[in-house]
């Protein structure tokens, strides 16, 4: 496959001709192209392009042309645009690995392009970086550096908050947040359920996804009764009980105003925990060693809210991630939008960014403590001074500071909308369906096997409630036919 440049203002090129390759280190990789723009490189295989074309394009005898620029669609909530989501990623996975493995295109030269705005043209690089990462065991760096050949830019991804961007996140933050996840073992499609991620998502159906599987589940803040508020489905604590008893959740923390009573969770086996600081704001030192100490000493796995469990749920599982897995900042929040998009907003990103090399720096003593806990026999779970945090996450041994108090009065959330309702309304907005949830549980996730790479079980303990029969059937189905 050539290509012609001709004059710096005439970029086009020429279908045709013999094969270009970009050599490196005695390797020849096929060239990605960019269709009157630039060229750029993407192995291992001759077959596999990725080109930003002017406009949609067809395939022809021996190229298979595809795009998921209308497929695959952010869902917004003011100016955010991406990345695409764990759902979107996976389908695209799913779809380019059908396509390399087909026979009838075993001759052809796969071209994955995009013929949309810069927004998409970032989304879409993300996506093929990604799946570089994932399966074509490249580096971030490698696939960066070829996304990024000749001079080509991508616009830098942003929060979703209302006014000016205040951070930028781009492609190899997300494709190293990527390979991390590899890494830990939080990423894997072999047993990840598409379908049961994007039903429990849903605003309806209890607005929740795991961060870390089996670790931490973000989730919408629960209500003293089910009902729809502002737009949004509202759930009571006893709509979400089935679900976490089946995914071995055993603490929830509180970040928003007691909006319900703690008892209806304690009462039932759960710990509680408060843990309340202002909606769209940033969380002080003291919240944030409670939090990772509730957290170091858990059970099970923690289940985190706020009001929309976006903003202040994400910035607090963040400084988990760079503490206990070295995780950068940018590396963090790519994740936490990539599993649950609109996470970490405004002043958030910032503090996040701020507090990276003291949580670094605190993880490497906690590790060191555990080790030595380890070689002396002794208990490997540590308390770091806060032992005595009740339900209600009060040390009984210290009175509240009064500069404490006064940052963290909950009078403002009291009073009005705040960001974490619009966020809220707009989620429900845009997500169109059935309503169908009730104080008991969720609605039954959809059953079709449609787009699964494998017929797997729930992806790390993130199953059906026990209110869901059908679906629990078809996995005891699965796994009675030895495939789980």
């Amino acid at each position: 496959m050539g290509m012609g440049f001709l004059g710096k203002d005439r970029r086009a090129f020429d279908w045709t001709g013999a094969a270009a390759f970009w050599c490196t280190a005695g390797r020849k990789w096929p060239l990605i192209f960019f269709f009157f723009f630039r060229p750029h490189p993407l192995p291992p295989s001759d077959r596999l392009y990725f080109a930003i074309l002017k406009q949609k394009v067809k395939s022809i005898a021996d190229r298979h042309c595809f795009c998921v620029d209308e497929e695959l669609a952010y869902e917004n909530f003011y100016s955010d645009f991406g990345p695409l989501n764990l759902a979107m990623f996976y389908r695209f996975s799913c779809k380019l690995t059908k396509k390399r493995k087909s026979i009838t295109l075993s001759r052809k030269k796969i071209i994955f392009y995009t013929s949309g705005d810069q927004k998409k043209q970032v989304n879409a690089a993300y996506l093929i970086g990604s799946y570089a990462v994932m399966n074509l065991n490249m580096t971030p760096e490698e696939v960066h550096s070829l996304l990024v050949s000749r001079n080509s830019t991508y616009i830098p991804f942003r929060d979703a908050s209302f006014g000016t961007c205040m951070y930028n996140l781009n492609i190899l933050d997300c494709l190293r947040a990527v390979n991390k996840a590899l890494q830990y073992g939080w990423l894997d499609f072999s047993s990840f359920d598409v379908e049961e991620y994007e039903h429990y998502e849903r605003a309806e159906n209890g607005d929740l996804n795991w961060i870390i599987p089996g670790k931490f589940l973000a989730f919408s803040g629960p209500h003293p009764k089910s009902k729809i508020e502002n737009g949004y489905p509202l759930h009571a604590p006893e709509a979400y009980i089935p679900y976490f008893r089946k995914n071995n959740v055993t603490t929830i923390i509180r970040l928003n105003k007691k909006m319900y009573d703690a008892k209806r969770f304690t009462e039932t086996g759960f710990e509680h925990h408060d843990l309340f600081f202002v909606d769209g704001s940033t969380p002080n030192d003291s919240i944030v060693r409670k939090f990772l100490s509730i957290c170091e000493n858990a059970e099970g796995a923690v289940a985190v809210h706020c009001k929309a469990g976006l903003g202040r749920t994400g910035t607090l599982i963040g400084c988990y991630m760079m503490k206990h897995y070295r995780l950068t900042a940018a590396e963090a929040i790519a994740w936490i939008r990539i599993c649950r998009p609109g996470s970490i907003i405004g002043p958030q990103q910032n503090f996040v960014e701020e507090k990276q090399n003291s949580l670094w720096a605190d993880g490497d003593v906690f590790r060191e403590k555990v080790l030595r806990e380890r070689d002396n026999g002794k208990m490997t779970r540590i308390l770091s001074g806060v032992d005595d945090i009740t339900i209600n996450g009060c040390n009984k041994n210290k009175s509240p500071m009064k500069e404490e108090q006064e940052q963290y009065n909950d009078e403002e959330e009291r009073n009005g909308l705040t960001q974490g309702d619009k966020l809220r309304a707009l989620k429900s907005r845009r997500q169109h369906g059935c309503q169908c949830t009730h104080a008991a549980g969720f609605c039954c996730p959809p059953v079709s096997g449609r787009w699964q790479c494998s017929a797997a079980a729930s992806w790390a303990r993130c199953g059906p409630c026990v209110a869901c029969p059908l679906k629990d059937s078809r996995v005891g189905e699965r796994k009675n036919r030895g495939v789980v």
